[in-house]
Order: C-alpha cells, then sequence, then structure tokens
C-alpha cells in the first residue's frame, strides 16, 4: 500500500527533488497534495503529472487561471491557512516552503499527527519552542531534511532500537556539524578588511543562492544549524561542535562516552535526505550520493577560529538564550546580509550589525505565533537603525 505524501513548497529546490524521488518509487509513494506560493505554471504542470487531490496557494493571484489548468478532480484551497490546511491531507509532509510561511505547515502537521520531513529553518529557528510544544502529539514525527541534521538523524538511530522517529541521545558525548569552511577559511581578520561581494560569493564548493552564501562566508549558516541541531534533538549547546570539512563528505558525526564516533558519509545530494525521511525506518530502493570506495578520497577537519567568524559564536550564545533570541538573531543577519550585497555594510559588518542587534533583544519569550512575527519586525526594525546610523 503506497504511503501518501503533500509536497508543500512543490515547485521550490526541495519539492522539485521529492518529486523525483517519488517518480522513481510511484508504488510506494502517493502525491495527495501539492503547494506553493509563486510558480503556478509549474505547479500546475505538477498537478496534471501527479494528480492530487488538494493543491494549495497562499495568494489569490490568478485563482481564476489555475482552477482552469487543474485537473477536475483536485481541490483547489486558496489563503494565507491554504498551505497549513492543505498539510493535514497526508500521512507525510514535505515542509520546503521558503520563510515564516512554513512554520503553520509545521505546527499544522505535528498537531495533526503526522509524520514532518523539515526543510524549513524558520520553524525551528525562530519558532523552536512552540514547534517543542506540538512534537509530543500522539502519531507526530519529525525527520530533518537538512543534509547536516538528516546525517545526525541517521548516526543517532542507530542507537534506537526502536524504530522511532524520535531518536535517542543515551550515551552522546557530541554532536558534530561539518561545514565546508567558506570563501574566507584561514584568512585573518586583517586580509577579510577590504573584501567584496564577488570575494564573498565565490564559494569553493557549492552553487547556491546569494543569501546562503554569504551566510557560508561568515559561517552564521553553521550558527543557525547549531540552534536547530538542539532543538530538534535536545542535545546542550555544550555537546554540539562544528568542525570546518571542505570535502563535504562527512556531514555530521556523533561521539559516545565509550570513544566510539559514528559518521554519515555520502556524495552531496538532497535527494538521500529526502528519501531518508520518506522512507524511515525504511530505506529508498533508489542510490543517491554513493561513493566509490576504491577511488582515494581525502578526509580533512578542522577547528573554526571564532575570532574571525564571530557569527558562529554569536549563534551559541543566542541559542543557548532561547526564547525570541534566534527570531532576532535571524531576522537580523537577513538584514544584515542583503545591506551587504546592496553594497552599505563591509562584510565584517554583517557580524557587527547582528551583535549591536542582539544587545537591544529584550528578553521577550515565545509564547505563540504573533509574538514571534513581532519579534521579527523589531529586530529588522534594530538592524536597519543600526546600519543607518553606523554606515550613512
Amino acid at each position: 500500500m503506497s504511503s501518501s505524501v503533500a509536497v508543500l513548497g512543490s515547485t521550490g529546490s526541495i519539492g522539485t527533488q521529492t518529486l523525483d524521488v517519488i517518480r522513481a518509487e510511484p508504488d510506494r509513494y502517493r502525491v495527495v497534495a501539492l503547494g506553493a506560493a509563486k510558480s503556478l505554471t509549474d505547479l500546475c504542470a505538477q498537478a496534471v503529472e501527479f494528480q492530487p487531490d488538494v493543491v494549495a496557494v497562499a495568494s489569490a493571484e490568478c485563482v481564476t487561471q489555475l482552477r482552469s489548468q487543474l485537473p477536475s478532480s483536485t481541490e483547489l484551497l486558496v489563503g494565507s491557512d491554504a498551505l497549513a490546511t492543505a498539510a493535514t491531507c497526508a500521512d507525510t509532509v514535505v515542509n520546503g516552503v521558503v520563510g515564516f510561511a512554513g512554520l503553520a505547515v509545521t505546527l499544522a502537521t505535528l498537531k495533526a499527527g503526522k509524520r514532518l520531513a523539515l526543510a524549513n529553518k524558520e520553524s525551528l529557528i525562530a519558532a523552536g519552542p512552540l514547534v517543542q510544544s506540538v512534537r509530543s502529539t500522539r502519531g507526530a514525527e519529525l525527520i530533518p531534511v537538512d543534509s547536516e541534521h538528516c546525517a545526525i538523524h541517521q548516526c543517532l538511530a542507530t542507537n534506537d532500537s526502536t524504530s522511532s522517529a524520535v531518536t535517542s541521545t543515551q550515551g552522546v558525548a557530541e554532536v558534530i556539524l561539518t561545514a565546508s569552511g567558506g570563501p574566507f577559511f584561514g584568512k585573518s581578520r586583517e586580509e577579510l578588511t577590504n573584501v567584496t561581494t564577488a570575494d564573498a560569493l565565490a564559494h569553493p564548493t557549492w552553487a547556491m543562492g546569494p543569501k546562503i552564501t554569504i551566510d557560508s562566508s561568515t559561517l552564521m549558516n553553521k550558527g543557525l544549524e547549531v540552534i536547530e541541531a538542539h532543538e530538534l534533538f535536545g542535545v546542550d549547546y555544550t555537546n554540539i561542535r562544528v568542525v570546518i570539512h571542505p570535502q563535504s563528505i562527512v556531514h555530521g558525526m556523533v561521539s559516545y562516552r565509550d570513544g566510539a564516533t559514528i559518521a554519515q558519509l555520502s556524495r552531496p545530494d538532497m535527494r538521500s535526505c529526502i528519501s531518508y525521511a520518506l522512507a524511515f525506518p525504511d530505506r529508498s530502493e533508489w542510490c543517491y550520493g554513493e561513493i566509490n570506495w576504491i577511488d582515494a578520497i581525502q578526509l580533512d577537519f578542522q577547528r573554526p577560529d571564532l575570532d574571525v567568524f564571530e557569527c558562529l559564536g554569536l549563534a551559541y550564545a543566542t541559542g543557548q538564550a532561547g526564547e525570541t533570541a534566534p527570531a532576532w538573531l535571524s531576522a537580523a543577519n537577513e538584514v544584515a546580509v542583503e545591506a551587504f550585497l546592496a553594497g552599505l555594510i563591509p562584510w565584517a559588518g554583517i557580524a557587527d550589525v547582528n551583535k549591536a542587534v542582539m544587545q537591544e533583544w529584550p528578553a521577550q519569550p515565545a509564547t505563540d505565533i504573533e509574538v514571534i512575527l513581532d519579534a521579527d519586525r523589531a529586530a529588522r526594525a534594530s538592524a536597519q537603525a543600526v546600519i543607518e546610523r553606523t554606515y550613512t
């Protein structure tokens, strides 16, 4: 019997790769819901191919055109709560929605007692306490799709004989996240004084969008992943380590108190993480990211320099503060990165803006979605004010 899947954010990178995985095993999975915020032409094409029961769109624009192109048997959901409603239609929900819109999907999925394959960072970084409150719902499962956290999940699963998506941290000494290091690893503060936007966007390993590429250059992306790891696995921040691994073959490791280390290795391929989340506790019949062990493989690991890459240390401190502090950091960083890309602040100014904003955090508890959204708005305003008074 096939498992029903809702793919929300279906026209984005995670969504389209999820559909690739489902195409490879059509007898195993059935798409019952698709959802997207834009790219409606692509969404219609997906609906024609997969014939879902439901298609959800957040905006009412082009609804008349959309209805005319959808299969007659497909129900169209429209509005701010459409994606969250669609999340209740399937056994497994792949949340590839970008930004805060994905938070409602995460909460709706877990409240409905469904399996959540999570690729939406905001859900855990900005609203970790809210997500934790619904993870205990009967039947609810959360399996990360992000490559590093998926790797940690797999490592922890080897320590759990219950075949549960709630992995065991018994005997764990450290959770280790790997980072490629970005374009500036090994540079001193002096060498980074006058780096350009083009320098920061020249990632040595990955071809990514400008925001995540800049975050990789400051190691903020890894800092945010530290916060996610804490929220996902309940491991204390003092037991989460980041190491630089330029080859990007080892995606995550778990060290145990008895001296053993379990690592997950593969060639980079997000379909591996997606198929793992869909099939768990089983494995996919298709191969993604296979390593040829006959070939020579070099694996290097180094310590990050927190004096140069201040954003990583700031993320640790912010995560330990908890409540709405991570929401403030995430929002401030977005504004700072946008300012750097626009040529308004230097590269080192990204960390300076983030530090200044976090000094203004009002120690506000994360009680509900509206509080999280208010925190996001306040942090953005604070970051903009810091930039204006410091760099203009």
